[in-house]
């Protein structure tokens, strides 16, 4: 996580001169405890806040997702991991979670595109291989095989991939 690139947050603690102001950092570490416990709705509202104030925090951005989709508002998160991977298109996990908001929101062509992705930017990740396996599956798409034919065989009948998805 890059905790660092939060802006410094005061606590929430009382000062000598009343309680202290709330920034970014607090916001992210209480949305986080809320997360954690459960409570995805109360977390999303904390961790929007934070990821408001600092944009490019890929954690805040990472960990509001993670809020957006534990909530059910997948079309959110869908949006929030996009914003990641604009960043960092090498990004797996922003890839994998992309892909898996997008199958919540019936758009599979979209989420066998960045399960892929994540796939092959982190290859042997069993869960990563299985949502692409049951998105592949929603689809009617086989596995493809380990090594793929040369581009002038042609593929067996049970491979048949759609171009647009190769």
């Amino acid at each position: 996580m890059d905790d660092a690139a939060f802006t410094s947050g005061e606590s929430s603690d009382v000062g000598p001169a009343g309680p202290v102001e709330e920034g970014p950092y607090d916001w992210y570490k209480r949305g986080l405890r809320l997360l954690k416990s459960g409570s995805a709705g109360a977390a999303e509202q904390l961790l929007a806040r934070a990821a408001k104030a600092e944009p490019t925090s890929r954690s805040a951005l990472e960990a509001l997702g993670r809020a957006q989709f534990e909530a059910r508002h997948y079309a959110r998160a869908k949006a929030t991991f996009a914003r990641i991977i604009e960043a960092d298109p090498t990004d797996d996990y922003g890839q994998f979670a992309l892909g898996l908001s997008a199958v919540r929101i019936g758009d599979v062509r979209t989420a066998v595109e960045h399960l892929a992705l994540a796939t092959a930017l982190r290859p042997g990740v069993a869960h990563y291989e299985r949502e692409l396996k049951a998105a592949r599956a929603r689809l009617g798409i086989a596995a493809r095989p380990a090594h793929p034919p040369t581009p002038d065989a042609p593929a067996p009948d049970d491979l048949a991939i759609p171009d647009d998805l190769r």
